[in-house]
């Protein structure tokens, strides 16, 4: 079919995009040059955005969830007047130091909301983002929160496991504020995508509940039109563009090459031949350049009717809304944690470990509305949502999301949660299980995003539901991962503590991780002081009339109690033993050389205690060290017995503190 010729404006952004790739030796061309019409019609007709002000809170949020072709998103923040994209950040496209990195990296003041390269996570985002706008909306009203999420997707997003559960929970839920801009190309890294895939894509969306509209990509008009019914529609939207992937590239537009192909300087004459732009490498024509300016600034009368809004607010609405944006805790939190920790010293019973944080979680209900949980269909052996009440397509208030089956999404609509702010995001689930979600908790970890991620059912103290629901390796690769820290708690105590740490962090995501059973109190003198912070610490000191520490217990979560117990043991026969518990491995490493010596004790002989694999302990362990815990996956039987058929057991502790040499002071 015919199709209409290439915008202007449009062509702005396929010029600098072909020539910051020249320049880099590589790139996507793809994306930028294909969608480039659609990205003209949101940001010139539709965006709510002022680029003076990039962190402005009811700013309609823009995830290019198709990462790879960052130059579209690199060359709409330049054109528009964000500053600290200048055109000689999209000279340097690539290069190390770069503010236009190869896929974008998250800053907000920069004018990127998220990190996106994965494919189908970027579209995640943008669905807890648009959580997180309808739930401000009904805490804080439209004044202040009326905003849309729009995310530019290929077809690698649609493919993607997680692109299919976002389409049918964001359908279900009528998040009619989010609308997706897909850049249906029909061309994969690999050729058609007829290779792989042969529905109806669109149907799949009409079949979720979605608004979907079907144009030619190309077509600024059209496109915009779609956008204005896409607005109106109390449905998500889906506006599916035909385009042509390269399009300006003769060479390559509407073949497999076009994805990302190399482009040479002869590709970049050639465009410039085709689609009637004489101008030399990096420059705009000052006219159409102010037409772009002038869209950068299209909002400013909505961004100072907002700001008159907010401050025309009562002094006390005003500042809780910008302490919730900021992500100030309020007063207060820290004193329900506090009680918490005297009452738990009280109690007679030994609660299951993750009951206990579903109590914690409980009693924040009233000082932390900002908290949001998702959780992935386990409300019941997991219950944190006691008094919370469920988000829906009739309730935006709830501070709960029924995520189904879905952890990959769960984990990602947190991070987009977090990146959007003015929530704090848990998302709760089993170990096992957070394989599904590992991708989006490694994205919450590259992007620093304060997630709070939650799993039950943390060992073979799972029991009779086998190896399959028995996450033996779990936390050694959590652990392994950068900026994470992974709590694991060993009695209410001590999750009491690691939820203030997790509560406090802002500098990254935290794991707090609980068992299914029971959890036997092991701290039994109250501290105001949080000795969980510190990430180890001396539970029990060596009982030794002066003689020097011989042995050292090393143990996190349900195994401290069993080291207590072969403490009791190695102590009666007269082997001076401290145990240690280790709730945090990451804040003990950030710990000084002084305190992490005085802890694990010079000169004794360690033995660790864990219900996993011994991966990353040897650090800890020295030259006389054992480790007593998992070399391989469990087995399905009784809790009780497979502690004791895996040799789990405080008779096996003291056992190997004695074949090290432990023996009493002479």
């Amino acid at each position: 079919m015919s199709r209409p010729l290439p915008s202007r404006l449009a062509n702005a952004i396929r010029f600098l995009s072909i020539d910051a790739i020249v320049r880099a030796g590589e790139g996507h061309q793809g994306v930028p040059l294909g969608m480039a019409e659609i990205a003209t019609a949101l940001y010139t007709r539709h965006l709510k955005f002022l680029a003076a002000d990039p962190t402005w809170p009811d700013r309609d949020r823009v995830v290019l969830s198709n990462g790879h072709g960052s130059m579209l998103l690199y060359a709409l923040l330049h054109l528009t007047g964000y500053e600290r994209i200048g055109i000689e950040e999209i000279q340097r496209f690539r290069e190390l130091g770069s503010r236009c990195e190869g896929h974008p990296e998250i800053a907000p003041a920069h004018g990127v909301e998220v990190t996106t390269g994965p494919l189908g996570q970027g579209i995640a985002n943008a669905f807890g983002m648009a959580v997180a706008e309808a739930y401000l909306n009904a805490r804080f009203g439209s004044g202040l929160v009326d905003h849309f999420t729009y995310a530019f997707v290929g077809d690698g997003c649609l493919q993607e496991g997680v692109g299919q559960e976002m389409v049918s929970l964001a359908g279900h839920l009528r998040l009619g504020k989010l609308v997706l801009l897909w850049d249906d190309n029909r061309i994969t890294d690999d050729g058609s995508t007829a290779l792989s895939i042969s529905e109806d894509v669109a149907a799949r969306f009409r079949v979720a509940g979605w608004h979907v509209a079907e144009v030619d990509g190309h077509d600024l008009d059209a496109v915009s039109m779609a956008l204005a019914a896409a607005k109106r529609d109390p449905r998500p939207s889906l506006v599916a563009c035909r385009t042509v992937i390269a399009r300006g590239i003769a060479r390559l537009q509407g073949q497999r090459g076009g994805h990302s192909g190399r482009l040479h300087p002869e590709d970049a004459e050639a465009a410039r031949r085709e689609l009637d732009w004489p101008h030399p490498p990096f420059e705009i024509p000052a006219p159409m350049l102010r037409e772009w300016r002038a869209a950068g600034q299209r909002a400013a009368p909505e961004h100072a009717a907002w700001q008159a809004r907010l401050a025309a607010l009562p002094p006390a609405e005003r500042a809780e809304f910008e302490r919730v944006l900021a992500g100030e805790l309020p007063a207060g939190w820290r004193d329900v944690l506090l009680a918490y920790k005297r009452r738990a010293l009280d109690r007679g019973d030994a609660p299951a470990g993750i009951m206990v944080s579903a109590e914690i979680n409980d009693l924040l209900t009233d000082v932390l509305p900002e908290r949001m949980v998702g959780c992935a269909d386990l409300e019941a052996p997991t219950s944190h949502k006691r008094r919370l009440e469920a988000f829906t397509a009739t309730h935006r208030g709830g501070a709960y999301v029924h995520c189904g089956v879905r952890e990959h999404l769960m984990g990602a609509m947190a991070n987009g949660m977090a990146a959007h702010g003015g929530v704090v995001p848990l998302a709760v689930t089993y170990l096992a299980f957070s394989d599904y979600e590992r991708p989006a908790m490694r994205m919450a970890a590259l992007m620093r995003l304060p997630v709070k991620f939650v799993f039950s059912h943390d060992s073979i103290g799972v029991g009779k539901n086998g190896p399959t629901h028995q996450p033996v390796e779990i936390l050694a690769s959590l652990r392994a991962m950068p900026n994470m820290l992974v709590l694991r708690p060993a009695d209410a105590v001590e999750a009491a503590e690691c939820w203030e740490i997790a509560l406090e962090h802002r500098g990254g995501p935290a794991t707090l991780v609980f068992a299914r059973q029971s959890l036997p109190a092991v701290r039994r003198m109250h501290a105001d002081e949080n000795l969980s912070r510190r990430g180890g610490y001396v539970l029990a000191e060596a009982d030794a009339a002066g003689a020097a520490r011989a042995v050292t217990l090393l143990a996190t979560g349900s195994e401290v109690a069993i080291a207590l117990q072969a403490r009791e043991r190695l102590q009666a026969e007269g082997i001076p033993t401290a145990v240690v518990s280790m709730p945090c491995w990451e804040l003990f490493d950030a710990q000084d050389d002084d305190h992490r010596a005085a802890v694990l004790g010079p000169g004794s002989v360690r033995v660790a205690i864990e219900a996993a694999v011994r991966f990353g302990w040897d650090r800890y362990l020295g030259e006389r060290g054992a480790f007593v815990g998992m070399a391989g996956f469990g087995a399905s039987g009784a809790a009780e017995a497979l502690y004791e058929h895996f040799g789990i057991t405080a008779a096996a502790v003291v056992a190997e503190a004695r074949r090290l040499g432990a023996c009493a002071p002479r």
